[in-house]
């Protein structure tokens, strides 16, 4: 399925909608992109690492708890909830296993072994554009942006080091790929999301998305295969058995056949620390254990946001700001008439909902009865109604510096996710192509 929520239950008590509950998400964004900023402009060589977001959004969880506590309501228990749920701390959960794995494959020689066996065949032209490919098939087979992520990134990662192309565009063109196939597949949330909540039939959406997302994946394997200038991949100097890359394989093989993330990179950590014991020169398992734990270390920073994330959500959604933004634009496309105004106001409410809660499924969710009341409204059918909840709620979600798709590619490839955020070209020119596709006269 899609990836876990990031954003969970609100508290039994109803509270008026509030548009002030949404500032602690603003103030925290204020901070860590303004002291970013300053200190690049100030020759900071890395300068959105000098204000970590886990420290940067400590001022907004203080914010977000003030607000909810104004209101009477337990701002401390519902801090806790958020921060507990089981999707969050299923997420960190992924984040802990994708590390170690992603670790230990480097450490035992995977990474070169999978470039040496077969990437290195392909003409450097067609690196970005095969490794975009492959991740929308993978994402499109299994149903999740996460897993896929997961499952490319360590091979993506060699790929880049192997060909001299920089991490941010190829890290990109696999964030794409994940969020093509997660926005198409039958099996994942968003879709079953949004064809629920609007009374579409799958099949009627995903014709819907298809005539969208297609142009949109063209264009992106166009330009992807001018981007950059590789040189050609090496040739293996190293003595790495290419049976080391058979961890990578399993690990591909086992989500395309739907297997739970967790237990695919659980089985992935296990045979790469296993296969590191038989085939890499002086790997044991005191080293396997300490990789595995050096893996965890790296995904420190990205858990500890995942869980704040997740507590400032909850406050936002206790304290009715995610009310009042389904409340605003439902009023004003209410005030206008027409099937352009009702098809933007559904875009600005999914884009807007994924931009507040970090997920997609959850603005779907969030949003999908203010959305079908607006279809009905301006005339637009179910499916296309779905086929944009989805589309604008997946199109932020792969450019969110906070969302958890590019928290965690940048995680594993040691990338500011903000500058990886201008990379992810599919989603740029998804967004272009469904604005084209709304702005149609004869679509409906």
């Amino acid at each position: 399925m899609n990836e876990p929520a990031t954003v969970v239950a609100t508290p039994a008590a109803a509270v008026r909608p509030d548009a002030l509950a949404l500032t602690p998400l603003l103030l925290f964004l204020a901070l860590f992109f303004g002291a970013g900023l300053y200190f690049t402009l100030a020759g900071e060589a890395m300068g959105f690492y000098q204000l970590r977001a886990p420290v940067a959004i400590l001022p907004a969880l203080a914010l977000g708890a003030w607000l909810v506590h104004r209101k009477g309501l337990p701002a401390g228990d519902i801090l806790l909830r958020g921060m507990g749920d089981p999707n969050i701390v299923l997420m960190c959960l992924i984040f802990l296993l994708a590390g170690a794995f992603a670790y230990v494959s480097k450490a035992i020689g995977a990474v070169d072994a999978v470039v040496a066996l077969g990437i290195g065949a392909l003409p450097p032209a067609l690196l970005l554009p095969g490794l975009f490919v492959l991740a929308s098939l993978i994402s499109l087979s299994i149903g999740t942006s996460m897993g896929t992520i997961a499952a490319v990134v360590p091979i993506a990662i060699g790929t880049a080091d192997a060909s001299g192309l920089d991490r941010g565009l190829v890290l990109g063109a696999v964030v794409g790929g994940a969020m093509f196939g997660d926005n198409l597949s039958v099996i994942s949330d968003t879709t079953i999301a949004a064809t629920r909540s609007q009374g579409a039939a799958m099949r009627d959406k995903f014709r819907e998305n298809f005539r969208i997302a297609l142009p949109a994946a063209l264009a992106t394997i166009v330009l992807l295969a001018f981007l950059g200038e590789p040189a050609p991949i090496p040739a293996a100097e190293a003595s790495a058995s290419p049976w080391l890359a058979l961890p990578y394989v399993l690990v591909l093989g086992l989500a395309l056949a739907g297997l739970d993330v967790l237990v695919v990179l659980a089985i992935g950590l296990a045979l790469a620390g296993g296969f590191g014991l038989l085939l890499a020169d002086g790997y044991d398992l005191v080293q396997f254990a300490g990789d595995t734990w050096i893996g965890f270390e790296g995904m420190v920073e990205i858990l500890l946001l995942s869980l704040l994330i997740g507590g400032l959500g909850a406050l936002m959604k206790a304290g009715g700001g995610l009310d009042w933004l389904a409340a605003t634009i439902a009023r004003f496309a209410r005030g206008h008439r027409g099937r352009r105004t009702g098809e933007f106001s559904i875009a600005v409410l999914s884009a807007t909902s994924d931009v507040f809660t970090a997920n997609n499924t959850v603005a779907i969710l969030v949003g999908g009865g203010v959305a079908r009341d607006i279809a009905v409204r301006h005339g637009i059918s179910p499916r296309r109604a779905a086929s944009l909840l989805d589309i604008f709620a997946c199109v932020p979600q792969g450019l969110l510096p906070y969302g958890a798709q590019l928290l965690l590619a940048s995680s594993l490839a040691a990338v500011s996710p903000l500058a990886l955020a201008t990379q992810v070209h599919y989603c740029w020119l998804l967004a272009l192509v469904a604005v084209a596709f709304m702005a149609w006269p004869s679509r409906r």
